[in-house]
């Protein structure tokens, strides 16, 4: 009780109606099973049923825990639920919403990583995935393609974004790349706008951006739970630190199978981190689902809980806001780097090449859902392979 009285002293503006964890968890389960289309999609349907429908807090206070998501790695969307519950109900809120969220996706990627541990080798399976995989590239590069309206906001950080693509594609670790960026960010915002932070003040602002930077099922937890901590800029940079680390260091997975499950992740409801979840399957069954699903996602849960008090000083913060900047810029550049390399994976012949084309036309032009797009994509894969048995193509 003492934990929601704090929750609830949080929001003078919002409505003070008591909220049972019972609500929290039917509300979040429901949107975690019914949220296709990535956060943006995600984030309005929270802001409908929170804000318009129940006046569990008012647009002001959305807006600003909205901010503080873009200030903390993490899933954003997620990021949201767990900042809403926490705000209900405290710590046990907090937890049940997060959870719920969740929870719908990672049971149907679980599911799916079975089917395709059972099945992925026979031709139909091997056809549906060959049809999804260029559908896959077209929808980072179109995260790419928005993230690059807000990131870019100056000629100098488009600048840093393509000193970071040419570093990234030379070899830098993805970690390591963010965490400089957000550094050179600050040091710019401060070389050109002097103020009383300190220099050493600058450094602790952007040093949680490089904690980390420093199998077993152990070390797959702790790889999840690295990324799950230090990964900035949406869901889709999650693809650049999944190849980096797992494919490029550690070689636990093809490229193929890195495509096989963004593809999986991608063709789900709810948070496209539930990847993790397919990936954990694969690797080491259902404990290694089990594992890597907490991994990635528990330092969400953390990062709300310490930085939810804060959000009012961090929207005010200058260097919070540069950092931010520079790292929003590497994501970028990881974004881009990542769909070139993986597309010579994914668009081997015309065929591939014509799904990616056409994708590329329904996403960019009519803005079709990507939910959409990848079940085409897996449909035309079909036909292709019955055309080409009946020796048609």
């Amino acid at each position: 009780m003492a934990q929601h009285d704090s929750a609830s002293s949080n929001f003078s503006s919002g409505s003070s109606s008591f909220t049972s964890l019972w609500e929290l968890a039917t509300l979040f389960l429901r949107l975690g099973a019914t949220a296709f289309g990535g956060p943006a999609v995600h984030i309005a349907m929270m802001e409908e049923e929170a804000v318009v429908r129940r006046h569990w807090l008012t647009r002001e206070q959305f807006l600003d825990f909205l901010g503080a998501t873009n200030l903390i790695p993490g899933p954003n969307s997620t990021e949201m639920a767990i900042h809403i519950g926490r705000l209900r109900r405290g710590t046990a809120g907090l937890v049940v919403a997060g959870v719920s969220f969740i929870l719908p996706s990672a049971l149907m990627v679980g599911c799916l990583a079975w089917v395709y541990m059972r099945y992925g080798a026979l031709p139909q399976v091997s056809a549906l995935l060959y049809g999804v995989k260029p559908v896959v590239i077209v929808v980072i590069a179109q995260g790419a393609w928005r993230l690059a309206r807000t990131a870019l906001k100056s000629t100098w950080l488009a600048a840093l974004g393509v000193a970071v693509a040419i570093a990234f594609a030379f070899g830098m670790d993805a970690l390591l790349t963010l965490a400089l960026a957000g550094v050179i960010a600050v040091l710019v915002k401060l070389a050109r706008a002097p103020t009383k932070t300190s220099l050493a003040g600058a450094f602790a602002a952007v040093s949680g951006l490089a904690s980390g930077a420093s199998g077993s099922l152990g070390l797959l937890f702790l790889e999840m739970f690295k990324i799950g901590a230090t990964m900035f800029g949406g869901g889709y940079v999650l693809v650049a630190f999944l190849r980096s680390d797992l494919v490029l260091r550690l070689k636990w997975l093809t490229e193929q199978q890195l495509l096989d499950a963004v593809a999986m992740g991608q063709v789900t409801p709810g948070p496209l981190f539930t990847t993790a979840t397919f990936i954990g399957y694969v690797l080491g069954r259902s404990p290694g689902a089990l594992l890597a699903t907490v991994g990635i996602f528990l330092p969400a849960f953390i990062l709300v809980a310490l930085s939810g008090p804060l959000v009012p000083r961090l929207r005010r913060s200058a260097i919070a806001g540069a950092a931010l900047d520079g790292v929003n810029a590497a994501a970028l550049a990881l974004m881009v780097v990542v769909s070139a390399q993986l597309a010579r994976t994914a668009v081997v012949d015309w065929g591939s090449a014509t799904i990616a084309v056409i994708s590329a036309v329904l996403l960019f032009r009519y803005g079709m859902n990507s939910v959409w797009l990848v079940l085409g994509g897996a449909g035309l894969g079909g036909v292709l392979l019955l055309l080409r048995q009946a020796h048609l193509v």
